[in-house]
């Protein structure tokens, strides 16, 4: 395999050859990455030159359809996904809520979900939601040391034959864990219950490959994975055509509009194309033009990026590890989780990124809407948790220099 062309890809990011941006190093890549000149490029041509209503007969709507549709067509190869199976909405949060309203109708008294104390409050507040409706809701509880899930509690929620939903994180924005997603979802499959997935904190990482995953729905957010503010929601075929239409009714016959109840904001939609057509250009670079689907590319691709952000996460590791006056939440080895490290230190989160703002250190201080994550792990919400997270055009320089200015503020 080849290694990653770091000068490639960071001259794919105009935010790193910004004059007012010199010196500082991004930390935040979970509450939002950088685009692309890609998307970039998209958004300002769509805005500039077609912003009109799409799909009248007249030719000015005809390419700002084209432009839409190509958004769409473009992405959902990389991920594994048939087009009937992608649904945009203006972000993650509200494509949940609206999926979680149309279950309320086809549940009944009795039947149960379970959500986990992991998720973001996004894949768990709306479902939590439906004890509203007399819907059970059971809570998925993580160990209170590691953050983790044990798998053992899902089956024991599985026994009885009543939960119908089970949401659960790829990957949670606090403590990183990769979970085992293909396994706990056959699993679900099995027991007759649907799986819903947030990946929003796994596809900044390796787009996800919702065909071999088995999820029912998978869920993540476009502007933490290079392009606009959108969030796309696949789902199967067959769930979306049994979920009652939240959408206007003359458009239920419209599958990828029944989960949408309003049209997404049109360039950004447009601008979904920006995104593919960066991972085509970084995998044609490394690898050629070899004829290989875009799913194989994916992966392949995916695999540099984990080669390099495992080797910049290792010493941030190593080096949190040999202090006494943080605790690292979650796995501190670097192949057990993905590059978003959460630490809780002996000041409040706000304040200690403050302080390493004072270095040019871009990080974030919060509890990252996993509230109740950090409350099951003994954290203070308020005091909160320092969060560091990187993806594949993060340099090692950049670690080095997140390492001094952890040195000199804690």
């Amino acid at each position: 395999m080849p290694e990653l062309d770091l000068d490639l890809v960071r001259e794919q990011f105009p935010a790193f050859s910004d004059p007012d941006l010199e010196g500082w190093a991004f930390f935040e890549n979970a509450g939002g990455s950088y685009p692309c000149r890609q998307v970039i490029a998209r958004l300002l041509g769509f805005y500039g030159a077609v912003k009109v209503q799409p799909h009248h007969p007249y030719p000015l709507a005809q390419r700002a359809g084209e432009a839409m549709d190509a958004g769409p067509a473009s992405l959902a190869p990389w991920l594994g996904a048939d087009l009937d199976e992608f649904h945009v909405g203006p972000s993650t949060t509200q494509n949940t809520y609206v999926l979680a309203n149309a279950f309320r109708s086809i549940l009944s008294s009795g039947d149960a979900v379970v959500v986990t104390e992991q998720d973001h409050e996004a894949n768990s507040g709306a479902w939590r939601r439906l004890a509203d409706a007399g819907i059970e809701v059971r809570e998925w509880k993580v160990d209170p040391d590691r953050g983790s899930l044990d798998v053992a509690d899902l089956e024991g929620f599985l026994s009885d034959g009543r939960v119908k939903v089970v949401a659960f994180p790829h990957v949670s924005n606090v403590v990183g864990q990769v979970n085992r997603v293909r396994d706990w979802c056959g699993r679900i499959k099995a027991a007759g219950a649907v799986s819903v997935v947030d990946g929003v904190a796994a596809a900044p990482h390796g787009l996800p490959d919702f065909a071999g995953l088995e999820a029912d729905v998978y869920l993540f957010s476009t502007y933490k994975t290079f392009g606009p503010h959108q969030g796309v929601m696949l789902v199967r075929r067959e769930l979306a055509e049994r979920l009652p239409n939240q959408g206007h009714f003359f458009n239920e016959s419209m599958l990828a509009k029944r989960l949408v109840p309003a049209g997404p904001d049109h360039a950004q939609v447009a601008a979904l194309a920006g995104i593919a057509e960066y991972l085509q250009l970084l995998d044609l670079h490394h690898f050629g033009d070899d004829g290989t689907p875009a799913r194989e590319r994916m992966v392949r691709l995916g695999g540099l990026w984990h080669a390099h952000e495992a080797t910049l996460l290792a010493p941030l590791l190593e080096y949190l590890r040999e202090r006494d006056d943080v605790r690292i939440l979650g796995p501190d080895a670097p192949d057990e989780r993905a590059s978003t490290v959460a630490v809780v230190g002996p000041r409040p989160a706000p304040e200690l990124a403050t302080a390493l703002a004072e270095h040019q250190v871009m990080a974030a201080g919060s509890h990252f809407y996993a509230y109740r994550l950090l409350a099951a792990m003994g954290v203070d919400p308020e005091h909160g948790a320092l969060r560091m997270s990187f993806v594949h055009n993060t340099t090692r320089a950049e670690i080095d220099q997140l390492i001094d200015a952890l040195d000199a503020v804690l």
